[in-house]
C-alpha cells in the first residue's frame, strides 16, 4: 500500500470518528489547538525575554505576541467554543474574498477566466458565509463538517493513482 492510500483510509476512518462523535471530536481539536498555542506563546515570551536591550522592540513585540498566543491557548483549551468562533471568522473571511474574486472575475475578462468559473466561486464564497451562520452556533456542526471534508478528501486519495 503506497501513502497516499494510507493517508486516504485514516482521512476516512478520522472523518467518520468526527461525524459520529462530534463533541469528543471538536473538543479534542479545540485541546490541541489550545495546547500548540500555549506551547508557542511560551516559546515566544521566553525568546523575547532573552534579547538584549539594543533590540528591545523586537523584544516587546515578541512578548505581547506570545502573551496574546497565550491567552488565545487557553481559551482554547477550557472553551470549546472559542473553535466555532475561529471557524466561523475563517469562513466568513474566505466567503468574502472568494465573492470579490467572483464578481471581480464576472466584470473583467483578464487571464482568461471563464465565466461558469467566476460565477461558481461565487456562489461557493455565498455558501462558506451559510456555513458560517451554522458554525458560529454550534461547535458540533464545525466537527460535522470537518468529518464531512475529511471522508471526501479520503476518498479523493484512495481513487487519485
Amino acid at each position: 500500500m503506497n501513502l497516499l492510500k494510507g493517508m486516504g483510509i485514516f482521512s476516512i476512518i478520522l472523518g467518520i470518528i468526527f461525524i459520529v462523535c462530534p463533541i469528543l471530536a471538536a473538543s479534542f481539536v479545540s485541546f490541541l489547538v489550545g495546547l500548540s498555542l500555549l506551547f508557542f506563546g511560551i516559546t515566544t515570551m521566553i525568546s523575547g525575554i532573552g534579547y538584549k536591550s539594543e533590540s528591545a522592540g523586537y523584544a516587546i513585540s515578541r512578548i505581547i505576541i506570545g502573551l496574546i498566543a497565550l491567552i488565545f491557548g487557553i481559551l482554547f483549551i477550557f472553551y470549546i467554543d472559542a473553535l466555532s468562533f475561529l471557524v466561523t471568522f475563517e469562513l466568513f473571511i474566505i466567503g468574502i474574498i472568494m465573492i470579490f474574486v467572483g464578481i471581480s472575475g464576472i466584470f473583467s475578462r483578464i487571464n482568461n477566466i471563464s465565466l461558469a468559473t467566476s460565477i461558481l466561486t461565487t456562489l461557493l464564497g455565498i455558501v462558506a458565509i451559510i456555513l458560517g451562520f451554522f458554525t458560529g452556533s454550534n461547535p458540533v456542526v464545525v466537527a460535522i463538517i470537518i468529518g464531512i471534508v475529511l471522508v471526501i478528501e479520503g476518498i479523493s486519495l484512495l481513487i487519485s493513482d
